[in-house]
């Protein structure tokens, strides 16, 4: 089979990650968290003591940076911050750093350029209409506020971090708007992306039904 790109785009919560991890595995392909390389810059400003508002040191950063990808974990300067980088404080800082024009200039190129010599998925805000703007297979992957909430709720709990559901609430309602309206690449589907919405799915399901439309478009491909 030829090479070819799977975009999955949508806003924070909606299960991009989790679904695109398994999909890389059922397909054999190389799985690339975009998501997880923006919080890795942000990871790097706090213990750097830098002010997410403070472009100008934000921007210092990224050619002092290495982050890569090895056995699905995410390596900051050659560190495992897999981990890390889902915490909360993380999660509410990570949509002011990837606003910024050359943070997402930089990343966009290394992403771009991963695409170039493999099979790839990719989610992410802008990967459908920005990053890999002719991937064969786009996906607008989408869940209500009170789902993703949820989740994120009961992921938090269950590895011990006292969190408000309230609170969690008003943390995706404030991400998804600064992802929808910021002026660099904003969130928003792509004109030949397929709305997946998982609000009432289960996993497999959601995991089922975006295989089949891969499978449809590859074989009209072949």
């Amino acid at each position: 089979m030829k090479k070819f790109s799977i975009a999955i785009d949508g806003p924070a919560g909606a299960g991009k990650s989790t679904i695109a991890k398994i999909i890389a595995q059922r397909l054999k392909i190389e799985y690339i968290d975009t998501g997880a390389m923006y919080r890795a810059i942000t990871l790097k400003a706090i213990r750097n003591g830098i002010d997410i508002g403070n472009i100008d040191k934000i921007v210092e950063l990224l050619d002092k940076t290495d982050i890569n990808f090895t056995n699905g974990r995410v390596y900051l300067d050659g560190e495992d911050v897999s981990d890390e980088i889902r915490l909360p404080e993380i999660g509410n800082l990570v949509s002011q750093v990837a606003a910024i024009k050359e943070v997402r200039e930089k990343l966009v190129t290394l992403q771009r350029d991963i695409a170039k010599n493999k099979s790839v998925i990719m989610d992410g805000r802008d990967i459908g209409t920005n990053v890999l703007k002719d991937a064969d297979i786009k996906i607008f992957l989408v869940a209500s506020v009170e789902e993703r909430a949820k989740r994120r709720y009961k992921e938090l709990l269950e590895k011990g971090i006292d969190v408000s559901y309230d609170d969690i609430v008003k943390e995706i309602e404030k991400r998804d708007y600064i992802d929808s309206t910021r002026e660099v690449n904003p969130l928003r589907k792509a004109e030949d992306a397929i709305i997946v919405n998982n609000t009432d799915k289960t996993l497999n399901e959601v995991i089922d039904e975006i295989l089949s439309i891969v499978y449809k478009k590859l074989r009209c491909n072949v």
